[in-house]
């Protein structure tokens, strides 16, 4: 049997950015289906469950995280049966030891967006309107993404993962938007993983799903894997 696909969206978004390169891999004859994750999530715990909850335990998967739920894989591969992993434009965890929730640096930058009562608001707010230019292929289409996104504690951003030793050797793969996870990258291929890269933001497979999903089927018929078609 072929493995299925969990398309692992980002805890600040919600399943829309994943569900049209779901349809297009479905068509592609994968088995593929879009993870969710916690409505109002306030610890990593809670996030984890939720992912945990939406995969398969009697069957081997593949694994296909976006943005920070790259950070999740090795606790996933610990406790589900992951047979590979695509990154897209995700998180890389070190080999082993704890990872932070948010890059260094990053904490003043929250901080600063964070309400009274320690709320930060939605990701699409953290930003300004030129910075989200592009990122969304319709009006449509960003109202769908605005309305799913849960608003997290400043104090998720605060917390590490632990990172479980030996998930790295799993089979792995890389797809990069751009050069934004250019070190993410550039750590996939010292890996030895297959990487590729398509010009593009870092919602791109909701903007470009056909494509997408053509460079994720690619990426696992590197790593042996291969469709029913």
């Amino acid at each position: 049997m072929l493995p299925e696909l969990v398309l692992l969206p980002s805890p600040l978004l919600g399943r829309s950015v994943w569900q049209p390169a779901a349809k297009q891999l479905r068509r592609a004859g994968w088995s593929a289906t879009v993870a969710a994750g916690p409505a109002a999530p306030s610890t990593p715990d809670e996030v984890l469950r939720s992912y945990l909850d939406s995969i398969r335990t009697d069957a081997e998967v593949v694994l296909v995280p976006h943005s920070n739920a790259g950070l999740y894989v090795p606790r996933l591969i610990a406790e589900r049966d992951v047979v590979a992993t695509v990154f897209v434009d995700a998180a890389l965890p070190p080999d082993a030891g704890s990872v932070p929730l948010a890059p260094a640096g990053m904490d003043e930058f929250l901080a600063a967006r964070a309400d009274e009562d320690g709320l930060l608001p939605p990701w699409t707010q953290w930003w300004e309107d030129g910075d989200l230019d592009g990122l969304f292929p319709s009006r449509a289409a960003r109202t769908l993404v605005e309305r799913e996104q849960p608003r997290l504690p400043l104090t998720y951003f605060r917390t590490t993962l632990p990172v479980s030793a030996g998930w790295a050797d799993t089979p792995g793969a890389y797809l990069a938007f751009g050069d934004t996870y250019a070190d993410e990258r550039h750590q996939a291929g010292e890996h030895g993983w297959p990487v590729r890269t398509l010009p593009g933001r870092h919602l791109h497979m909701l903007a470009e799903p056909r494509q997408v999903a053509t460079a994720v089927t690619d990426l696992l018929a590197s790593l042996g894997l291969q469709s029913s078609r």
